[in-house]
């Protein structure tokens, strides 16, 4: 069996401690690959250096909605050269987020299309977050991009209808801890629904743990209760399942 944790943030403040066990513990228990995800310039270039150390380790550069009013043009000048890092696979996480509108939703929006020019040059994957915006970032991205897209919508958390109109668009969809969570009724239909060889798993630790972690720190170890709920959805093994979305990961985002 093994496993690829398509996004998380182990440069993160929670894992001073003991990073490094939490890295060899994922390692030592099926994981092929984690994808650290920054969220801003100063994060992205952690997110880089722990990569550094870790050749299972890889990295995505961009800035999360919430810090695009931190943003200015040296700083992008800056995170768009560390694209052409080796180890730097992805542009993300980028998108929008109406759900707490930590940054204005004009700045957002500006910054996406910027991130979205990116994208068409240099050709890396793309991370989308996205919160209560689906329908602006639609529009958007037909606005900017003639699909198919090459990228994925991270920790998707909303309905089946939604998803299918960015399946349209090429988009791969990644499932998280929330999957696991007992309301959770309508996302699980979602899950049901992913085709196959488009549907990734993630644990965006520290955060979102699954439902027997509620409350604790997230770590790739706990993707595993996440990759048997979504076994059962398909009617699958835990195994087969762990198999078919490393293949996806491995694809969408050229890791070797």
């Amino acid at each position: 069996m093994t496993l690829v944790d398509t996004h998380l943030h182990l440069h993160f403040s929670q894992y001073d401690a003991d990073r490094d066990e939490v890295i060899q513990r994922a390692f030592q228990n099926g994981f092929r690959y984690l994808l650290n995800i920054g969220t801003d310039l100063e994060d992205s270039q952690k997110a880089i250096a722990v990569a550094e150390q870790y050749p299972q380790v890889y990295a995505a550069v961009g800035y999360h909605p919430h810090e695009t009013q931190t943003a200015n043009e040296i700083d992008l000048a800056v995170i768009e050269k560390l694209l052409a890092h080796p180890k730097v696979v992805a542009i993300g996480e980028v998108g929008l987020d109406y759900f707490h509108d930590h940054s204005p939703r004009s700045v957002q929006q500006k910054l996406l299309r910027v991130f979205l020019a990116w994208y068409q040059q240099h050709r890396k994957p793309l991370i989308i977050h996205c919160r209560d915006a689906y329908e602006d970032l639609m529009r958007i991205l037909q606005e900017s991009v003639e699909p198919p897209f090459n990228g994925v919508l991270h920790c998707f958390s909303s309905t089946g209808d939604i998803m299918k109109k960015y399946l349209d668009l090429g988009f791969h969809i990644a499932f998280g801890g929330a999957l696991t969570y007992k309301k959770n009724d309508a996302l699980r239909d979602a899950c049901r629904h992913c085709p196959k060889d488009r549907l990734l798993l993630e644990t965006d630790a520290p955060y979102l743990p699954p439902q027997t972690k509620r409350g604790q720190r997230n770590e790739p170890f706990y993707m595993i209760e996440t990759l048997e709920c979504a076994a059962g959805i398909h009617s699958m093994s835990a195994e087969a399942m762990a198999d078919l979305t490393t293949a996806n990961a491995v694809r969408l985002f050229g890791l070797c």
